[in-house]
């Protein structure tokens, strides 16, 4: 019979190969919104997801497949959870998820930007950085629109190979 750790890193395993479900490329795991995964002693699994920003729209697919796969995989009670504190940042996305990202031609995000403590300074003017071409690697990039099929990424586009591409924007 297995125990509430191994059956914990069994549940956790299945939820973590959910897909995310506006870049399908990416599982819940490299996307790193699958926080946590724990097994009660009663047999219960819950699930902890930090959306990638609040009001997120996808939420409730990512809720709804975790706990399908879980149940799938004979879970007879999930919860899955919600959990906004801390908020889910773009460093959280693995290795894995930004190599997934650059292979689909998605130009992952670079470091979120830290705020120094105190108060917040305003900043009027739109921040620049290169963007390097996910497809040739260029940094010679231009943005074409600040929003793109999702809230979290923009449009770019390559002067060098001219090709349009999708930016994740650091969060």
């Amino acid at each position: 019979m297995p125990t509430v750790l191994t059956d914990a890193r069994r549940a956790r395993h299945i939820a973590a190969r959910v897909p995310d479900p506006e870049l399908p490329m990416l599982t819940l795991a490299d996307l790193g919104v699958l926080r946590e995964v724990t097994v009660t002693p009663d047999g219960t699994v819950i699930a902890d997801l930090t959306p990638t920003y609040s009001g997120c729209p996808a939420m409730s697919e990512m809720r709804a497949q975790v706990a399908a796969r879980l149940k799938d995989a004979g879970y007879r009670r999930v919860e899955v959870r919600t959990v906004l504190d801390p908020p889910w940042t773009t460093d959280w996305i693995t290795p894995e998820g930004r190599r997934k990202l650059a292979e689909h031609g998605i130009a992952p995000p670079g470091p979120a930007p830290r705020p120094a403590p105190g108060p917040v300074p305003l900043v009027l003017s739109a921040t620049r950085r290169a963007v390097p071409c996910p497809r040739c690697g260029a940094t010679d990039t231009e943005e074409t629109s600040r929003f793109g099929a999702t809230s979290c990424k923009a449009l770019w586009r390559c002067r060098a190979c001219r090709e349009p591409f999708e930016y994740v924007k650091e969060i």
